[in-house]
């Protein structure tokens, strides 16, 4: 009788204790999953690619448009991986993700001979997986999962890229390397990659915290309930309710602000350092330091999320785009330090407003309506903005000088401020403070 109460004791105990949670163990996958899906196939991808031109002859602009095609399907299939996220689930979707990875790598890798195959197999089969397996499911995850604490635990789960461009190039190069210089090897080996991502979804992802009877960000109140926060929305919003606010229209418009920079930033920015009589050597370790800037400021991003009214800590991100480009418009082979701050602060300001902008939306509009809410955001603002490089290369034709495209990205980015200052949080229709 002792033994067998003991045993019931031990039972109880052990049923009383409440299980660890997953939330955090979440953000590592989350993490690992962006760092596959984004820096193989997309850092990895540019090395490879790189050698694929000497057995492939193409014009340089086509082999650009592999790339604008890319960043366009990265964006446009948002609305339907938003339906993905609903109809099966965030861990299908990011399968999903893996298998048009996995189908894109093996067309490099084994079907492609043409131009124009390149593109299909790149710029739209890979470019779909990266926009399955990436921004916006690992973002709705992270809404689901915290409320408090949503704004650190998306910068953190979205530094993978920055660690990424660090470590996923050199990696292939040095693969590839050891694989004769073969780029189809090279393939291969992010298609192996693509199927391990699916793996760890599999095993990994855990759709809501109810599912484990755990609540977001893992705690209760001393009242039992759930505990909240002033910065976050308590409304169940509908997506038909949230696109009928002004705020979410002013988001989109800081949105432009976040990622035009960006796309110009990245198909410019060596050619300006070339242009400006730096060495090819600096100017690719002036791209690291851009790459690196990511990582702090995607954390101070999310952390200010946690702590101010989210439009501020949008704004602040913000400034730093401004500080770059002006940086950047002084730099030169003479003046090293502006082209090595610049970098910095161009990557800074990108990781810590993207944090922001896939953290407000959260915040503003909530879980439930976060996949739509967020899928129709990076469309709209991926469709705006993917024309950056096309743009600030016709600047150059014209001026013989990228310093109007700097200045183009002062004014849009002076714009989105504005615009964010009128993106406070929402009310719903018959809201009443009484």
């Amino acid at each position: 009788m002792g033994t067998q109460g003991g045993g019931h004791a031990a039972a109880a105990a052990r049923e009383a204790t409440p299980a660890k949670f997953y939330g955090w163990n979440l953000v590592g996958v989350l993490w690992l999953l962006d760092f596959l899906n984004m820096g193989f196939p997309l850092y990895g991808g540019t090395v490879i690619n790189t050698y694929m031109l000497k057995s492939i002859v193409m014009p340089r602009s086509t082999y650009g448009l592999g790339f604008t095609l890319l960043n366009l399907f990265v964006g446009v299939p948002s609305t339907a991986i938003a339906a993905s996220i609903l109809r099966w689930g965030i861990r299908r979707t990011f399968m999903i993700g893996s298998a048009l990875i996995l189908a894109g790598s093996l067309w490099m890798a084994l079907v492609v001979t043409q131009p124009w195959q390149y593109l299909v197999g790149f710029g739209v089969l890979i470019g779909a997986g990266i926009g399955f397996g990436t921004i916006i499911p690992l973002s709705t995850a992270i809404t689901r999962w915290f409320v408090r604490f949503r704004g650190r635990a998306m910068a953190i789960a979205l530094t993978a890229s920055g660690f990424a461009g660090l470590a996923a190039a050199p990696l292939i190069n040095k693969l590839l390397g050891a694989a004769g210089n073969s780029w189809r090897t090279g393939w291969l080996i992010v298609a192996g990659i693509a199927a391990l991502s699916a793996a760890i979804a599999f095993v990994g992802i855990k759709e809501r915290p109810e599912d484990l009877g755990q609540k977001p960000d893992g705690g209760e109140a001393k009242d039992g309930a759930t505990k909240t926060s002033p910065l976050v929305t308590q409304h169940a919003w509908l997506p038909s309710e949230a696109y009928r606010t002004l705020s979410f229209w002013m988001i989109f418009v800081g949105s432009i602000a976040c990622q035009y920079p960006f796309f110009f930033f990245t198909a410019h920015w060596i050619l300006h350092l070339r242009g400006l009589g730096v060495s090819a050597t600096t100017a690719a370790f002036a791209m690291g330091l851009f790459t690196m800037g990511g990582i702090p400021g995607g954390v101070i991003g999310g952390w200010l999320m946690d702590r101010l009214a989210a439009r501020y800590a949008f704004m602040l991100g913000i400034c730093s785009y401004v500080a770059g480009s002006l940086l950047a418009i002084r730099a030169g082979a003479d003046d090293m330090a502006a082209v090595y701050i610049a970098a910095i602060l161009y990557g800074a300001a990108f990781r810590w407003t993207f944090v922001c902008l896939n953290t407000i939306t959260g915040h503003f509009y909530g879980p439930k309506a976060f996949p739509k809410v967020n899928g129709t955001m990076m469309l709209l603002s991926g469709v705006a903005c993917c024309p950056a490089g096309i743009v600030g290369g016709k600047l150059f034709d014209v001026y013989r000088s990228y310093t109007q495209a700097f200045e183009l990205n002062i004014a849009l980015c002076l714009i989105g401020a504005c615009a964010l200052a009128f993106a406070r949080m929402p009310r719903p229709s018959g809201y009443s403070t009484r």
